[in-house]
């Protein structure tokens, strides 16, 4: 069995602790886990799956409490667990090595380790997609008393980049080589999460920080009510982006009063992001799974927004990365 890390559980415990605050379908997964008769893997076996998330401040971590709880109603002998991570590099990382049945990944990540690229140069992993869950929105934030306009601004500046392997990290590396600035020497680099990017703005000890995450991201929303936030555009990147590295750079709008203050729209870098497992996961589990969490959209939309953007009529169509067999049976029968 794979339980959930401790700082995980802790993380789980203080949210449930604030019930009163979290959708039902969501404390569902606050509750002890089912006892496991196996590693979650081989058909009719049943036990424990792990989904390995991100941070607590961002979309991944919620939403994957979400599908642990739809996962223990509706898949049959089988239970769920959440993982705090550093989010999609590591992900890959844990699906590869076992510890994990099920990850959350940004295309871009996906994309090279399925390729044997960037930070997997030379081990390709063994993995499929169940799915394109929703769009992640490379967010580059600040707040008014820095001077930042635009990233060509971050030069010399004290810039956290996103925690070591994550899918913000990687983006926002490639984002300032592609305005001119190098991401080793022209910036005083930190590493941090979305909650502690936000911390790090408010105590000073930061300029500017990049998140890739979901809309809305909690840890923003949170940063937004101080009335001092202010969104930085990056949407001029997607395109240099895209034609070095990929087409799942795309530049999108972050809508106007995504968050509070926000009264424009603000041109950003969008990428999908992929519910991913090994290709040796039983093919009726991957069904399953698949089959469970489509089916039970409504429930999740209600544990967090960004779930509105699952679509079992385009979410199999991930060309980087092969549909698992399984869940592409699911997408075949829905009409996909």
């Amino acid at each position: 069995m794979i339980a959930m890390n401790i700082t995980a559980r802790r993380r789980m415990q203080r949210l449930c602790a604030a019930a009163v605050l979290v959708p039902a379908v969501f404390l569902s997964a606050c509750g002890s886990p089912a006892p496991s008769s196996g590693g979650g893997g081989t058909a009719g076996q049943g036990g424990m799956l792990s989904i390995a998330t991100g941070g607590t401040g961002g979309v991944y971590y919620p939403l994957g409490g979400g599908f642990a709880t739809v996962i223990r109603d509706k898949v049959k002998g089988y239970d769920a667990t959440v993982q705090e991570t550093n989010a999609s590099v590591d992900n890959m990382l844990l699906i590869e090595n076992g510890s994990a049945q099920l990850a959350f990944s940004v295309g871009d990540v996906v994309s090279d380790a399925v390729k044997g690229e960037g930070k997997f140069a030379g081990k390709p992993q063994e993995v499929c997609s169940l799915g394109n869950i929703y769009n992640n929105f490379m967010q580059a934030v600040t707040v008014n008393d820095k001077g930042i306009q635009n990233v060509k601004d971050m030069a010399g500046k004290v810039i956290s980049v996103g925690a070591p392997s994550s899918a913000t990290e990687v983006a926002a590396l490639r984002i300032l080589e592609a305005a001119g600035i190098d991401p080793k020497s022209g910036i005083q680099r930190r590493q941090l999460g979305a909650a502690e990017t936000v911390a790090a703005l408010r105590d000073g000890t930061i300029d500017a920080g990049f998140w890739s995450g979901g809309l809305p991201t909690g840890a923003l929303i949170d940063l937004a009510g101080d009335g001092d936030m202010k969104l930085l555009s990056i949407g001029e990147y997607a395109k240099p982006l895209a034609e070095k590295y990929g087409a799942y750079y795309v530049g999108q709008d972050i809508p106007a009063n995504t968050y509070e203050g926000q009264n424009e729209a603000v041109p950003a870098i969008a990428s999908p992001n992929i519910l991913v497992a090994s290709k040796k996961m039983d093919k009726k589990l991957q069904q399953d799974i698949t089959t469970a969490l489509f089916d039970n959209k409504e429930a999740l939309i209600k544990v967090h927004p960004a779930a509105g953007e699952m679509d079992k009529a385009t979410a199999g169509k991930v060309p980087f990365v092969e549909a698992c067999p399984g869940s592409k049976a699911y997408f075949d029968k829905s009409g996909s």
